[in-house]
């Protein structure tokens, strides 16, 4: 029986086009009516799912940034929990010595120091997915991006860090080359407090060491009485790890990482296919046949 269906959004719940297709806005509705509790779990802030979900009329409540922060369904914040400055200062130290491009996302929103480096490095992320784009329309695109998601410019985040009033909830670093990402990596590894992981192959993010979805999800089910061996998590990549290993349905995308099909209990369709739909259905059914 499962009474709970968490989803992560990029890779699994959103297509190519970063949309929720209205096959899977179907199966959420369709679990819903059957009295399943449904939301979302994603590394993204509050404000940058919902621009998402209001597209197609999805009001859940949401697991944020990795599981810093739970809002109910009307975005009110029913947990959250950030990184001390001190510890937030040597994160930015290696990422800055790195020369890596960064956003840090906040209780007071997202910030970035560098408005040109950071359309840059998006385009560059996605002319690798996507080389024959035009440049031009490919900048426009990135461009629409930032003013969507109101991204904060400032000088540098001293005023952030020391702020009593702003909690810093993630970092989000962007980079194409591997090896540099796999060398930050082994550097923030040695900072205590922290959780280093990644939403895809060119990406890394940190938070509170006890900031993860899987944290996040068992939270938010006690609170509500319900048990995460009748809860269902899908998910594609390494920071949905933390729920998949300990649900009693685990959902991996068909596009996932091997390591992530590997812990799941069912492996579903791709993200551009409606995998979560097909997921949700097959659920169903077998609560219909049991």
């Amino acid at each position: 029986m499962i009474k709970c269906i968490a989803t992560d959004m990029d890779g699994t719940l959103l297509n190519a086009s970063q949309e929720v297709s209205e096959e899977n806005k179907l199966a959420i509705e369709a679990a819903r009516k059957q009295g399943i509790d449904f939301l979302v779990a994603t590394g993204r802030s509050y404000h940058d799912l919902r621009y998402v979900l209001d597209k197609v009329g999805i009001r859940c409540p949401a697991i944020c940034l990795n599981g810093a922060e739970i809002r109910d369904a009307e975005g009110n914040v029913e947990f959250g929990i950030g990184l001390e400055a001190v510890i937030a200062e040597k994160v930015a130290y290696v990422l800055d010595n790195a020369d890596m491009y960064y956003e840090l996302y906040t209780s007071n929103g997202t910030y970035t120091t560098n408005y040109e480096k950071g359309i840059q490095a998006v385009m560059d992320i996605y002319r690798t997915a996507n080389p024959s784009i035009e440049v031009s329309k490919l900048r426009q695109r990135v461009e629409k991006r930032f003013k969507k998601r109101l991204i904060k410019i400032v000088d540098d985040f001293d005023d952030v860090f020391g702020s009593e009033d702003i909690t810093t909830y993630k970092f989000f670093g962007f980079s194409k080359d591997q090896s540099l990402l796999v060398e930050v990596s082994k550097r923030l590894e040695q900072i205590n407090g922290i959780t280093v992981t990644t939403s895809g192959r060119q990406n890394i993010e940190i938070t509170h060491k006890n900031a993860k979805k899987g944290n996040a999800l068992k939270r938010y089910t006690e609170k509500r009485g319900i048990s995460l061996e009748e809860t269902m998590a899908l998910g594609d990549n390494y920071n949905d790890l933390s729920m998949l290993e300990m649900v009693g349905h685990s959902v991996a995308m068909g596009n996932a990482e091997k390591e992530i099909k590997d812990t799941c209990r069912y492996v579903t369709g791709l993200n551009t296919e409606d995998g979560v739909a097909e997921a949700i259905y097959k659920a169903l059914e077998e609560m219909a046949i049991s």
